[in-house]
């Protein structure tokens, strides 16, 4: 059980980082412009079921092997890019109404925004290097399993994000009704998020373990 002092540390770190913009946030904002604040949840839903997967990978020291060997790190990283850079073509194909504020949830269900939110989330090793450089700060032996403690931080981490990201959403939601106003601006969500996925993917791509 983690001790009220190291419940409140966390805690407060965990807010200072979810409230400075980031990839996360960005990602979220953009759906919840293109799709309305269904898709911002169920993409913040998939990422928050990434964080506890890499929670997870820590607990079990998975995630030591981005560190002991730079080509998985590699792999990952690029496999992550390569993803992103699909998910960047699918928005600007002309034809694609996966980014359409006037589409209709059954060509765009809630369930394959959460896919894409979870594999964005375990496909950036930088998360799993987050997860292994904070978490291990606030665990203590002595206050019970480790796996239990890395889990209820995770919680802790998915909690917070839940409560900014949130207010996020039903903010940027709002605009998808102008943006669904005419037929001429039909087009800006699509390229909004297209833009969101091949800025991520050239990011993660470029990026290096520090």
């Amino acid at each position: 059980m983690l001790s009220l002092s190291t419940f409140a540390l966390f805690s407060g770190a965990c807010l200072a980082l979810t409230l400075t913009p980031g990839p996360d946030m960005l990602l979220i904002a953009s759906r919840s412009v293109s799709q309305g604040r269904v898709a911002g949840f169920a993409s913040l839903a998939g990422i928050q079921a990434g964080t506890y997967c890499h929670a997870t990978a820590a607990a079990f020291g998975l995630s030591q092997l981005f560190l002991a060997v730079p080509f998985a790190y590699d792999v990952v990283r690029f496999a992550g890019a390569a993803y992103l850079l699909y998910l960047a073509w699918k928005s600007f194909r002309p034809n694609s109404t996966a980014a359409s504020p006037t589409a209709s949830p059954e060509r765009t269900p809630a369930s394959r925004i959460f896919i894409q939110g979870l594999l964005t989330n375990i496909l950036n090793p930088k998360m799993a290097l987050f997860v292994l450089a904070l978490f291990p700060q606030f665990v203590r032996p002595q206050d019970g399993a480790i796996a239990g403690q890395i889990l209820v931080l995770a919680t802790v981490l998915n909690v917070i994000g839940l409560a900014v990201n949130g207010t996020v959403i039903l903010c940027a939601s709002r605009l998808t009704r102008r943006l669904a106003g005419g037929r001429r601006q039909s087009s800006l969500p699509r390229y909004l998020l297209g833009t969101v996925f091949a800025g991520l993917a050239f990011r993660l791509a470029l990026a290096s373990r520090q």
